[in-house]
């Protein structure tokens, strides 16, 4: 997630959609960190990006060769000049990384899950900063002196999961949701069954006592629970149904399982009807860890989008 934030200690450019009108591949605060060897993330593919890799790696060019790089905003209409069927604008920001934006990218780095805002010079010399300012959009703004800058935020993920139980089912979750927008609390009590290294959005609680996790979580976090006991799940599901605002709650097992749960939590004066079980989307049947996972980031990805639209 967010690979454009590392350029790897190498000469990079950074390539932000600073403005775009119309049907355009990717929206306004898009980033692209092209490298002498590659690239990191994509603003959409296709002619446009195809041009803009070659404009970075002039770029990249001048910078190994001593010559002074400063940044460079150009206009691409993707209809007349780039023969795209979606036909809108799109205004692209080209900086070189160093200095300034070189030292704004680690901070960011650092902070991948708070939200930031970056200001940076269009006109003149490279300069670059964060701000404590709060913005909604990326967008261009002219100063007094009619110098132009990029105003562009950088929003931690909205979406956050506390996912219950390290087998093989919810290893392969963990990795289906790494390159995705959403944090996850990946939690056990069996420290070993966790890999040596998990994706950056990723952070472990090996614990005793699983169920604090459910009240430390923000607001309006997602829940699933899919450990090696159904004596544990039970245990954590009667405790996400009793927490407030839970934003979405998913249970691994069978109608039956769910049939069992409800019947033992009605007692209890707790509905289910909030609970996901099965999980994942239907009409995917497959077991296999790996299509588990892939059926249920898909239905997150519903839930999250969805969410964020209320």
């Amino acid at each position: 997630m967010a690979d454009w934030l590392t350029p790897a200690g190498e000469a990079a450019v950074l390539v932000t959609v600073a403005r775009a009108e119309g049907s355009v591949p990717r929206e306004a605060g898009t980033h692209m960190l092209v490298t002498a060897s590659g690239q990191f993330d994509t603003i959409g593919g296709g002619h446009l990006e195809h041009k803009a890799f070659d404009i970075a790696r002039e770029m990249i060019a001048a910078q190994r060769a001593g010559r002074p790089v400063t940044p460079h905003l150009e206009r691409f209409p993707l209809g007349p000049s780039l023969g795209q069927c979606c036909g809108g604008v799109v205004w692209l920001l080209f900086e070189a990384v160093s200095g300034g934006l070189e030292e704004v990218l680690a901070q960011l780095d650092l902070r991948r899950r708070e939200d930031s805002c970056r200001i940076t010079a269009i006109d003149g010399q490279a300069e670059c900063r964060l701000v404590a300012e709060e913005h909604k959009e990326t967008h261009i703004r002219t100063d007094a002196d009619g110098r132009r800058w990029l105003v562009d935020p950088v929003k931690a993920p909205r979406a956050h999961l506390v996912l219950f139980g390290a087998g093989h089912v919810g290893a392969a979750i963990v990795r289906a949701l790494a390159e995705l927008p959403c944090t996850v609390t990946w939690v056990d009590e069996r420290d070993a069954m966790f890999p040596a290294e998990v994706p950056g959005n990723v952070t472990i609680e090996a614990t005793d006592t699983p169920e604090a996790c459910i009240d430390e979580a923000p607001d309006n976090a997602s829940y699933l629970v899919l450990t090696h006991s159904h004596a544990l799940d039970l245990q954590l599901t009667e405790a996400i149904l009793r927490r407030p605002k839970v934003g979405w709650f998913g249970l691994i097992g069978s109608k039956t399982k769910r049939a069992q749960f409800t019947s033992r939590l009605e007692v209890k004066g707790l509905g289910t009807q909030n609970m996901v079980c099965p999980i994942g989307l239907p009409g995917i049947i497959d077991k296999a860890p790996a299509v588990i996972a892939a059926s249920v980031a898909a239905q997150l990805l519903m839930v999250w989008e969805s969410q964020a639209k209320d």
